[in-house]
């Protein structure tokens, strides 16, 4: 029985160091606490914001950003231009039905529909509510995709102070994410290999995701067995402090990247003051 051949399915390491990037793409080059710094304050003032241009001005200063200081892939564009602006109409559109209609019964009618009416002010809640969502997550994409977690862990244990053993457990722990990712790649193959057809249809793809949950569980128990091991004979843990090989310094463009961002996050709240109604 002969199988078609099929193209090795590379495995991306989230926490991977980034190298390869443009001199220009500034965001890789600053300190991760300050890229959070920096984005923090204004989401958290997002949530309370009720009008449209708000947040339709973050996702602009957050795609700004984007767009010049994270390098673009055809993957990220798809998501900033197609999956972002999709997901914040679906949530306006759906928001907009649920809103009742006697807290806007006051506005202007957009659509009747027998007894059921469509007012403009629930169309401006419910876009609201998805411009929010969408401006809150372009900012969070800032530090998101130009941090890695080993950078983020080193600069927590020098800047924050946070103990060494929590840091670089969490890391270990979040690592195993990739790896799980390799580990079922490579059951697939095998699978594949054997010739362990089951089928086509839902059943068929129940039964065989099924088939991984075993081996994959055990690869997870001998992988956190060599890392627990791998620790314990570094000797993890036993002292207070740990030497860095790699240092992650907070530099004064930092600080001047955290000084601009929230210059800029007040200069919108104050042209636009979305509690002005309140």
């Amino acid at each position: 029985m002969s199988f078609p051949a099929t193209a090795p399915t590379a495995v991306v390491d989230p926490y991977r160091e980034i190298t390869d990037a443009a001199p220009w793409r500034f965001l890789y080059r600053l300190n991760p606490l300050a890229k959070v710094a920096a984005v923090l304050p204004p989401i958290v003032l997002l949530v309370f914001v009720r009008d449209l241009r708000t947040p339709l001005v973050f996702l602009a200063l957050g795609y700004l950003v984007l767009l010049v200081g994270v390098r673009m892939s055809v993957r990220l564009a798809l998501i900033l231009g197609l999956a972002v602006p999709a997901v914040a109409l679906a949530i306006g559109l759906g928001l907009s039905l649920w809103t009742d209609a006697a807290l806007v019964d006051d506005t202007a009618p957009v659509l009747q529909i027998g007894a059921w009416t469509l007012y403009a002010g629930a169309l401006e809640i419910g876009f609201a509510t998805g411009l929010r969502l969408a401006a809150i997550l372009a900012l969070s994409l800032i530090p998101g995709l130009s941090t890695t977690g080993p950078d983020l862990v080193r600069a927590s244990i020098q800047q924050l102070r946070v103990p060494y053993r929590i840091g670089y457990t969490a890391l270990a722990a979040f690592r195993f994410v990739p790896r799980f990712g390799h580990e079922l790649e490579v059951i697939r193959q095998a699978h594949r290999v054997r010739g362990a057809n089951r089928g086509r249809g839902p059943i068929a793809a129940v039964r065989r995701w099924t088939s991984y949950v075993v081996p994959l569980l055990a690869g997870a128990i001998r992988h956190a067995e060599r890392v627990a091991l791998a620790m314990d004979a570094r000797a993890f843990g036993a002292y207070a402090g740990r030497t860095e090989r790699h240092l992650v310094p907070f530099r004064a463009r930092d600080v001047v990247f955290a000084i601009l961002f929230w210059a800029a996050s007040a200069a919108v709240f104050t042209t636009t003051f979305p509690w002005a109604s309140a």
